[in-house]
């Protein structure tokens, strides 16, 4: 047994069976034995720096003094130990201090020989928060600062690829996807903070920090995200969008990827589409029983528009590709003009918008029609032209699915006539508007009774009206939180919904600055519900919280 091994079972307390694992897992795939006993849970990461200390007999990181420091040594071949985990320093009386994560990592240590090989050093075995917190204020002291971070922004190309590939930066940012997909993550944000970039996650819609990628990988993490996703590395003043296509745990992975550059390096936005994961089942939308029923009644039309409305990520897209389902058949042909295409349908028609060519929508459509659909799927009217061609289509015979972006139901109509869309085309060819949100679903493990029962029947008192809820049973409950939903309370989403028919009273109702007021009235008059009713209602039920919905709808 090695005097490390030794060590590790001793003085850290690895047992012996971990410790024949890791040995076999090095025999048959190589790596050290430190980081093996870590990545199997053997052995805690914030002990690495005791056990390096302990086994090369270094001095301790306590009797390091920040206070003494000159600069940090520049040049490429600082930088290059900068990328190991390794900081070199003189210190006032010329000697070198060099802080290093692993002191064990072969290709650093050749290196920082053939560079201060004639000096004398301290070396001292740090964590990579200890590491961090002496980087930046270190960087501070001295009188190049500018010019040091400058550097470590902009290696060269050939330089950026091949930290890029090095293997600390490939499992970071593997651990990261697979962290995302773990947590059902729908979006990964990379964003520069204070030196480092923080790592959040949108799960459910709502953003959580994650992690933190230490400053010395942030450059290699974002230069492999470019170089994957087909972007060029070497941009930082222009914004880039790319792809990856990757297969994880035998299901396919699109990443679409976003690089946007800010004031103090670049945000990246991953958006995970998972094909396998999603399932079109209208159950899973969460629709209240009425709203459902008027829904499935307007989508065996044969001709008309529907509109969904509501703000990106609203699931309007879900909705669509769900209704398109339900009439997926045999006996239609069922044509999408998308931009872009996210998911693939099966048997269904799917076309890709192409603007920098001149294919958009417009175009798109005219020739959709020409190609004998039954049922059109219209990513979204932004223009004029786009919205007299669907009208139009759906006075010839088909039923056109589209979206717009408007806050409710009844906006839809006058954002319509906003962009140049005939009035009469409207009136003769709307079926019905549906306005979308998506509020968090309460976890089924943790929810229990909620305690402000009163309180709220107080402040929302059609919550006691039985009409209201249908008859149903009253059962107020609120988040608590266990590991199934990661300590929110809430876990998996459904939609809240304002449906507004469009039948003849709405068509006769004058579409002036008084159009809103008035159509919302009807709407109420005819037991309609808005955003924030339609969420009571699954409050009401059990489903979700008074907050959320007032966070998402409101």
């Amino acid at each position: 047994m090695s005097r490390l091994e030794q060590l590790l079972q001793h003085a850290f307390g690895v047992a012996s069976d971990d410790l024949a694992k890791a040995r076999h897992f090095q025999q048959r795939n190589s790596g050290t034995l430190e980081h093996i006993l870590v990545n199997m849970g053997a052995l805690a990461e914030e002990n690495l720096p005791a056990l390096y200390t302990q086994y090369l007999e270094l001095p301790p990181f306590s009797d390091f003094s920040l206070g003494e420091l000159a600069q940090a040594q520049q040049g490429r071949g600082y930088d290059e130990l900068f990328s190991y985990g390794w900081l070199v320093v003189s210190s006032q009386e010329g000697q070198l201090d060099v802080l290093a994560q692993n002191p064990l990592n072969p290709e650093a240590m050749e290196l920082f020989e053939e560079l201060c090989a004639d000096r004398q050093y301290r070396l001292f075995a740090v964590s990579e928060a200890q590491f961090d917190s002496v980087v930046q204020p270190l960087l501070a002291l001295t009188t190049e600062d500018e010019t040091q971070l400058e550097q470590l922004s902009s290696f060269e190309e050939d330089k950026l690829r091949e930290m890029a590939s090095e293997a600390p930066v490939v499992n970071l940012l593997n651990s990261l996807i697979a962290k995302g997909l773990k947590l059902a993550a729908s979006d990964m944000h990379l964003e520069p903070v204070a030196g480092t970039y923080r790592v959040r996650m949108r799960i459910d819609g709502v953003l959580k920090e994650v992690d933190t990628i230490p400053s010395r990988l942030s450059i290699p993490v974002i230069s492999r995200l470019k170089i994957l996703s087909g972007m060029d590395i070497a941009e930082k003043r222009r914004p880039q969008d790319g792809k990856i296509d990757i297969k994880v745990a035998n299901e396919k992975l699109d990443i679409r990827v976003s690089a946007l550059p800010l004031a103090d390096g670049e945000s990246m936005v991953l958006r995970f589409l998972r094909q396998q994961s999603i399932t079109y089942d209208v159950a899973s939308l969460g629709l209240s029983e009425d709203i459902l029923q008027a829904i499935m009644g307007d989508i065996r039309k044969t001709s008309g528009v529907v509109l969904l409305t509501g703000p990106t990520g609203s699931g309007k897209t879900t909705s669509l590709y769900t209704f398109l389902s339900l009439l997926n058949d045999e006996s239609r042909k069922i044509i999408t003009l998308e931009d872009p295409v996210e998911y693939q349908l099966r048997g269904i028609n799917q076309v890709q918008v192409q603007s920098d060519i001149g294919f958009g929508f417009a175009e798109g459509l005219r020739s959709i029609v020409r190609q004998d659909p039954d049922v059109i799927m219209l990513g979204e009217i932004r223009d004029a032209e786009t919205a007299r061609i669907a009208m139009q289509s759906a006075l010839t015979g088909h039923l056109v699915f589209s979206t717009v972006h408007t806050n409710d139901a009844p906006s839809a109509f006058t954002r319509l006539l906003d962009l140049g869309a005939e009035e009469y085309l409207l009136n003769a060819a709307l079926v019905s508007i549906v306005a979308q949100r998506l509020v968090r679903k309460l976890c089924s493990h943790c929810s229990e009774a909620a305690d402000n029962s009163e309180q709220l029947t107080q402040l929302y008192p059609q919550l006691l009206d039985s009409q209201f809820r249908h008859g149903a049973p009253l059962r107020l409950r609120q988040a608590v939180g266990c590991e199934h939903c990661g300590n929110t309370g809430y876990k998996g989403r459904m939609a809240v919904i304002e449906y507004l028919a469009i039948d003849d009273q709405v068509r006769a109702l004058k579409k002036d600055q008084h159009f809103l007021q008035k159509a919302i009235a009807y709407h109420r008059q005819q037991g309609g519900r808005g955003l924030v009713d339609d969420g009571l209602l699954k409050v009401a039920q059990g489903l979700t919280t008074v907050e959320e919905v007032m966070r998402v709808a409101n």
